[in-house]
């Protein structure tokens, strides 16, 4: 299965990754299974975001009410892996919620999973435009 994902929009999560290198940024995803189409940074709360990451509330909360609102369905979020590795890490998998996407940012790659449990679905990244 493959989840398109616009150039700009993956250059979007690249510029965040980039703009804290040396820990892992996250943010959300928007669309479908099939098309992300559009993303949003948000915080990373997390206590320790040199290995870790977890979208701010606030940003969560704010995105599902738009959505229910009749704005774009929240699919999934995205967040980098700064030591390079563009598969979802243990830490990830036990985060997870069943049927998520979650894009990974490593370096110049672009990874994407759909979760499951135990063990997550990898989706081919097709950028289009």
């Amino acid at each position: 299965m493959a989840i398109r994902l616009s150039s700009a929009l993956a250059e979007q999560m690249f510029a965040h990754a980039r703009h804290t290198a040396d820990e892992e940024v996250c943010g959300l995803l928007f669309g479908s299974i099939d098309q992300i189409v559009a993303v949003q940074p948000t915080r990373n709360v997390a206590a320790d975001r040199v290995v870790r990451f977890e979208v701010d509330p606030g940003a969560l909360i704010a995105a599902l009410k738009a959505a229910r609102s009749g704005g774009p369905p929240l699919v999934g979020c995205y967040h980098s892996h700064p030591n390079g590795v563009s598969e979802p890490s243990e830490t990830d998998r036990a985060m997870a919620r069943a049927g998520e996407v979650w894009v990974i940012v490593a370096g110049r790659r672009i990874s994407a999973w759909q979760m499951a449990d135990p063990i997550p679905v990898a989706l081919d990244v097709a950028l289009i435009g």
